[in-house]
């Protein structure tokens, strides 16, 4: 590749928000009694922009960066500087590649010339003629922790935080030299968590702390002088008087560490087939690479990444996870379509609870913690109210144990949930959530008993997950005051929100419904009422299909794993038995009293529930048992329970009847209005029911397998969505 080959590359984006690189000459302090060292060359990388925008890496950054370095790698051979350092503005060092940028690489060779161009910058770095230091401030995701990577020495920050290499869980590989150095740097074992493990357990990351503590950086040093101190002991580094320590660094070549190298990759194997069950291309390619470099020089790895990166970049895989990634969880989810002004919200300064069982205390839990005000749970005797307060309080407990709360936090926390057996506690209540019996009736008669006491003004909320809002506020004084809230199970974990409005519910009740979505920490998506919403509607309809094909007489193991090239996070039989039987069973009469034989009720499964059956697998701690054959199986009396009818399907037939089912009932909720748009409809299955990224919710995944048109027609979404573009 030619300077003149990434010019044009960088030339293909005039909009880009190019991270600069500012040069700063620093006289190095004095260490060891001895004179200054030198003059170091401190490099800034900063968009201009304040935090909220963070920096990234795109063509014409890159281009810029690679100036800079050839610049100071003259003035090295000249004698002019002793050290290069690279850090960040406030709050990052630098935060991955622009994504946008990546995905709009529609042409293979564009999207080689931007692995090559990358590598191209970051051997400069590597390769000064003096050492280069890189000052690790704040977050550091993927090519800006290969910048970190691809330098001589690393210090970080205390308060860093999102350091990462997050290319499998985006449908990449890390591109840059990260799949070469880490597992060198610190150990197999070690980069495996940090570049399969960790990416594919929900995107987590290292804070400062812990990527020091695994080897990733040379020393730590706390915010206040971080800049300060990294120079120091830049200077003692170049000056001799420090010789940092790599205790997890490994030699590849060594007979013991090929061993260890090999046992690791075959870990993150197992580890990537029970998580993703092999459905997205990229951990494996993550694997594949470190496998085959452990006897490769740097440059021949670098081919290897550049050539695999490019292949990736032109994915459905790759292009769906973008979009769910940045289209949907960091853009549409902070502007939710059909929100209210703002403006409109009232404020909130006391909750009430109807209810202190299980989803109850902890929903009691979430507002007091989050939102800082009183919260009061009612129920129908003092046991159970006690018994709901003292969950709220053995949770905090539990926070503070792991010192995830302060003692005063914690304090603070359990004196704001208080408990009642009367709902005159909710008189000076500004928002009351009911979560009781799903049932209409039961519901319908707790808002009676609520609004009664409560101020006119005071918003009343349901946490039903399929039951008619509407129908809840008919009897009521003010329907108006009425919206579903409804959250979903682990509460303190699953970050969606279906907000539900009924055709009385006001502006005002759903901008305050939403502000508090907000102060909660929650993405909020607006759904109409129609039964069971949004996530469930679609659940029971893929668990419903795969049952009924199991009733027809599939066997169960076949039924159970058709879905499985889906790389769903578990299977129907077992998504059922942790939602429940008599749950799922439950909603689903509801979906079959409001949508017909759609939604079909499975006799068997009514009679597992007659039986005190929990689940159609043998379970033991909530995980299926294995059988003599690896798989599997049905306790000889729960098969007892069950009769079968005589038309078995194929694992290919049970899928591609899901995939039509999921086409037809998405189809069907766009059109009844259930959401704005099917980007709500991803973004609720990707936060409400932990649907991989790379499938970018769900809408992208049946417009790949031809669901979509084979049932409506049509392509939930235009080419270039989650998808390649159109040429010009």
């Amino acid at each position: 590749m030619s300077a003149a080959d990434f010019r044009k590359l960088a030339d293909l984006f005039p909009d880009e928000i190019v991270t600069h690189s500012y040069v700063q000459d620093i006289e190095l302090p004095a260490a060891g009694g001895k004179p200054s060292p030198g003059t170091f060359a401190l490099i800034t990388l900063d968009n201009g922009l304040d935090h909220s925008k963070p920096t990234t890496l795109g063509p014409n950054t890159l281009v810029e960066l690679g100036t800079v370095l050839e610049g100071l790698k003259d003035r090295a051979t000249r004698g002019e500087i002793v050290g290069v350092g690279v850090t960040g503005k406030p709050y990052y060092l630098v935060a991955g590649a622009d994504l946008s940028a990546v995905k709009s690489l529609n042409d293979r060779d564009h999207g080689l010339w931007m692995a090559q161009l990358g590598h191209d910058v970051y051997a400069t770095l590597a390769n000064l003629g003096v050492p280069s230091f890189a000052f690790i401030n704040g977050v550091a995701l993927g090519g800006g922790l290969e910048i970190a990577l691809q330098s001589t020495y690393r210090t970080v920050s205390t308060s860093a935080g999102a350091l990462a290499l997050p290319e499998a869980f985006l449908g990449l590989v890390p591109g840059w030299g990260g799949v070469y150095i880490l597992p060198r740097l610190i150990g197999p074992e070690n980069a495996v968590k940090v570049m399969i493990e960790n990416p594919l357990s929900n995107n987590r990351t290292l804070t400062g702390p812990q990527a020091f503590g695994l080897g990733i950086a040379d020393a730590m040093f706390e915010p206040a002088d971080f800049v300060e101190q990294s120079l120091a002991w830049a200077a003692g580094v170049i000056s001799g008087e420090v010789a940092p320590k790599r205790p997890n660094a490994v030699e590849p070549s060594d007979p013991e560490v090929a061993g260890r190298w090999a046992a690791a990759v075959a870990a993150g194997r197992a580890f990537v087939e029970a998580k993703t069950s092999n459905a997205s291309p990229a951990p494996a390619e993550v694997l594949d690479i470190m496998e085959a470099n452990r006897t490769m020089s740097q440059a021949e790895s670098a081919a290897l990444e550049c050539e695999t990166l490019a292949g990736l970049m032109q994915t459905d895989e790759f292009r769906s996870t973008v979009y769910a990634f940045l289209d949907l969880v960091q853009k549409r989810s902070k502007r939710p379509a059909g929100a209210p002004d703002r403006k409109l919200a009232r404020p909130v300064t006391k909750v009430g609870v109807v209810g202190a069982g299980l989803m109850a205390s902890q929903l009691a839990l979430l507002f007091a913690r989050q939102l800082k005000v009183p919260v009061v749970m009612t129920d129908i005797d003092q046991a159970r109210v006690d018994k709901g307060v003292g969950y709220v309080h053995a949770e905090v407990d539990k926070m503070l144990a792991k010192k995830r709360l302060s003692a005063d936090a914690a304090n603070r926390t359990k004196a704001l949930v208080t408990g009642s057996v009367s709902k005159a506690a909710f008189a000076d209540a500004d928002f009351v959530i009911e979560a009781v019996f799903e049932e209409l009736n039961v519901k319908k008669q707790v808002f009676a008993e609520v609004e009664a006491i409560v101020s006119p003004e005071c918003i009343l909320a349901t946490n039903t997950s399929s039951l008619s809002v509407t129908a809840m506020a008919e009897d009521l004084e003010h329907p108006e005051r009425l919206v579903g809230f409804h959250f979903f199970n682990p509460v303190a974990v699953m970050p969606l929100l279906e907000i539900v409005r009924a055709p009385r519910t006001d502006d005002a009740v759903l901008a305050t419904a939403f502000e508090l979505a907000r102060g909660l920490k929650k993405t909020a998506v607006l759904v109409k009422d129609a039964a069971a919403f949004v996530v469930n509607r679609i659940l029971l309809r893929l668990m419903g299909e795969v049952t009924a094909a199991f009733d027809e007489g599939t066997p169960a193991d076949v039924a159970d794993n058709a879905l499985r090239t889906m790389g769903l996070p578990m299977t129907p039989f077992t998504l059922g038995a942790m939602v429940g039987l008599p749950v799922a069973q439950h909603v689903q009469e509801s979906l079959h009293a409001a949508f017909g034989d759609r939604f079909s009720v499975s006799q068997n499964l009514q009679k597992l529930i007659d039986n005190g059956v929990k689940s159609i697998w043998s379970v033991q701690n909530g995980v299926p048992e294995k059988g003599p054959d690896g798989k599997p199986f049905i306790p000889a009396e729960t098969m007892a329970l069950l009769s079968f009818g005589t038309s078995p399907s194929t694992g290919e037939e049970v899928l591609r009847r899901t995939q039509d089912a999921l086409a037809e009932e998405i189809g069907l909720m766009l059109e009844e209005g259930v959401v704005a748009g099917p980007e709500d409809i991803d973004l609720c299955m990707i936060l409400g029911a932990g649907w991989p990224m790379f499938l970018g919710g769900i809408t992208p995944y049946l417009d790949r397998v031809g669901a979509s048109e084979r049932v409506n027609g049509r392509k939930f979404l235009a080419p270039g969505v989650a998808s390649a573009a159109v040429p010009a």
